[in-house]
């Protein structure tokens, strides 16, 4: 059987890259809003959905023919099937079911796996109601009773600074960069801030620009605080490095501060009182005589890119992310979770939701400030980053909460199933983008665990499974197109990351079959720091693809690299699997702002489109010389730019890389250090040529 791809398609020659990259940065501003289904939950790198799904309407569109009309119509995949072997959060899929099509969605890591259910299946709202009404019945109260005031209101943050002693005279130090712990994301604006005393803690409002400053206690206070990079400094002026006086354990932690909502919904900072250290030291008993049946993260850290610098700081144990308090009131909702009657996928979506919480509750966040979300999540660095004064939050909530279960249950779990119900695309008329409904079928996979399952199933389905892509039980011939995102090279490597949910998920084995490993790194993962152990991951996954494929069928997939080694293994292992790169079409890549690419030193903002068909089938590379592939990548990317797309240095280098690579793969090059040279000589003068022309 032959695929349904045509022999020629707009995927390939007119893909409408502007439109797309302007419809795609109104979704990256908001993800969460625009795509809920792929929002419930963490992971890393995800892709956009108007991408994706402009990705998949000009597969099937002839070339010639109008491809930005087509992604903004009823366009009907006929069920074919489209394989993602990276699946990630599930963006493919999800835009596959919503076409008409049969997804099929792999990936490595079970927490992966976990995301796409959420995004995919579809939930009973009236059981989801009364499934979080039994765990909110379960836990709540007590959960309230340990962070409340001596008057009883609630407190939403706690605010806690990191200590240690110094080397040389045992004074105890608290790691306060500036005394200022709380002003407004626009202070210039809103120049009030509230400062702590370090000598005393006392909290008063002051200026985020203040000084000096006398606390009630008559402390002098200026804006330097302890630490300045990584030393610090006692009050009796000895210097420091910070980690070396860690002496092989965790930081101690001191709470300072609090923010409590007042009866008439106000809120106030106070200090912390003895009555506040109380209660903590309560949660500290609880905790020690916690029954063995309860839900608790499990496991220890182990050596990684994304790992060292908390194990630097002595964190060990997935449940050293976690103060006693925090671990006390995450395990009553966990517990109450996992016991509820399943498996069902209300439960499992609970459970999804408790996991994505935990991102927002822990020992590695901190406070945004006034005037925004209050909590900044822990993985805004893509690492494992330890905080000095973290920020410890209500986990349950209230409306007033920032990154809390009840209130993520809101506008995660219920923003999720409306979607669902009644996806939503954003679509450019011309004049203006907008969403629009109608143009996609709902959301309500079967989620089936083999091919055999899948196959079988007439209604809309999903194969939806944890498993190494290079080794399926998929059919030869049996996949009409593979649309994907590989991992990076290097930078994020999600298993290091994604074992901090799996620690605790683990224990609630959300879905029948989820993974009981200590971890969810696995032999087989394509993310590696060796250019050569990642061209060889890599390679046995596309030759998968390649026996999978219908004659006649196509693999596309997103890449960016900032090093020329990830474009050289991914271009080589093509070849050597059976492919040949029929286009490379830069469009806007998945966020426009981040903390990560603010400090790169050639930040992404575009992703390329590689398109490949197999060899066997007769595909060929369109370009017929050195010059005929750069200017192919010129084009594109002054397409970009003309069009009011922010394309950057690092941008040009990568897809002029990738159009130059895959040139010279497709006429048998090897591709060595000499072409790597003049490959990175063109792509430096492209940059000065467009930059230039801006």
């Amino acid at each position: 059987m032959t695929s349904v791809v045509p022999a020629q398609t707009s995927l390939e020659s007119t893909f409408p890259a502007a439109m797309l990259s302007a419809v795609g940065t109104k979704e990256s501003w908001r993800k969460e809003v625009h795509r809920p289904a792929t929002s419930t939950h963490k992971w890393w790198a995800k892709r956009l959905g108007t991408v994706f799904r402009g990705i998949l309407t000009s597969a099937v569109t002839p070339e010639g023919d109008d491809a930005a009309s087509a992604y903004g119509s009823a366009v009907n995949l006929a069920g074919a099937v489209v394989l993602d072997p990276f699946s990630g959060s599930g963006v493919t899929g999800v835009e596959v079911l919503k076409l008409g099509g049969r997804a099929v969605c792999f990936d490595i890591n079970p927490v992966a796996t976990l995301v796409q259910r959420q995004a995919m299946q579809p939930w009973d709202m009236q059981a989801l109601t009364t499934a979080y009404a039994a765990v909110e019945a379960a836990c709540r109260e007590e959960v309230d009773r340990l962070h409340q005031t001596e008057d009883g209101r609630t407190v939403l943050y706690y605010f806690w600074v990191a200590t240690v002693e110094c080397p040389d005279c045992s004074d105890r130090v608290r790691l306060f960069d500036s005394p200022v712990f709380s002003k407004n994301a626009y202070p210039k604006r809103v120049p009030k801030a509230q400062i702590v005393c370090p000598e005393c803690l006392a909290v008063q409002e002051s200026r985020y620009d203040f000084e000096t400053a006398t606390c009630p206690n008559g402390h002098a206070i200026t804006q330097r605080g302890a630490v300045r990079g990584q030393v610090a400094t006692c009050r009796h002026g000895h210097s420091f490095k910070t980690l070396s006086a860690l002496n092989g354990s965790r930081p101690d932690y001191e709470m300072y501060a609090k923010m409590v909502a007042n009866r008439d919904g106000s809120k106030v900072y106070e200090a912390i009182t003895d009555w506040d250290r109380d209660l903590y030291d309560e949660c500290v008993e609880l905790l020690a005589g916690w029954p063995d049946t309860a839900v608790l993260p499990r496991g220890e850290l182990a050596r990684g890119n994304n790992t060292d610098q908390a194990l630097k700081w002595n964190f060990r144990q997935w449940r050293d992310f976690f103060n006693a308090r925090q671990l006390v009131s995450l395990s009553m909702i966990a517990t109450a979770i996992r016991d509820l009657p399943g498996p069902a996928a209300e439960r499992e979506a609970l459970c999804a939701l408790f996991s994505g919480t935990l991102e927002f509750n822990n020992l590695f966040t901190s406070f945004k400030g006034e005037g925004t979300g209050a909590v900044r999540h822990m993985f805004s660095h893509h690492i494992l980053k330890p905080e000095r004064t973290p920020l410890e939050a209500h986990p349950w909530g209230t409306p007033q909460s920032s990154g809390a279960f009840s209130t993520l249950y809101k506008s995660r779990l219920q923003r999720a199933h409306e979607y669902k119900a009644e996806p939503a695309d954003l679509v450019d008329d011309g004049t203006d983008i907008n969403r629009v409904t109608g143009l996609s079928e709902p959301l309500a996979a079967t989620i089936a665990d083999s091919w055999d399952s899948f196959s079988a199933t007439t209604v809309q389905a999903a194969y939806v499974a944890a498993k190494n892509s290079a080794d399926t039980d998929l059919p030869e011939a049996s996949v009409d197109l593979v649309i994907t995102d590989p991992p990076y090279m290097d930078n994020v490597h999600y298993a290091e990351l994604a074992d901090f949910f799996h620690a605790w998920l683990q224990e609630m084995q959300p879905y029948e079959g989820y993974a009981q490993t200590p971890t969810t790194r696995r032999v087989g993962e394509v993310q590696h720091a060796d250019p050569a152990e990642f061209g060889k991951a890599i390679e046995a996954v596309w030759a998968e693809c390649a026996r999978v494929l219908k004659p006649g069928g196509l693999l596309a997939f997103t890449f960016h690299q900032a090093r020329i080694s990830g474009w050289v293994q991914v271009v080589e292992s093509l070849r050597r699997s059976g492919f040949v790169v029929t286009a490379v079409q830069p469009v806007k890549g998945e966020m426009t702002t981040s903390i990560v690419k603010a400090g790169a030193r050639e930040p992404s903002n575009l992703d390329s489109v590689v398109v490949c068909r197999r060899a066997v089938d007769g595909a060929t590379n369109p370009n017929r010389s050195t010059e005929e592939a750069l200017a192919t990548a010129q084009k594109g990317l002054a397409a970009l730019r003309d069009a009011g797309v922010d394309v950057g240095a690092g941008d040009i280098r990568s897809v002029v890389r990738g159009s130059l690579l895959a040139y010279f793969a497709s006429v048998g090059t090897s591709l060595d250090d000499a072409v790597t040279t003049q490959v990175d000589d063109l792509a430096t003068g492209t940059i000065t040529a467009l930059l230039a022309a801006a």
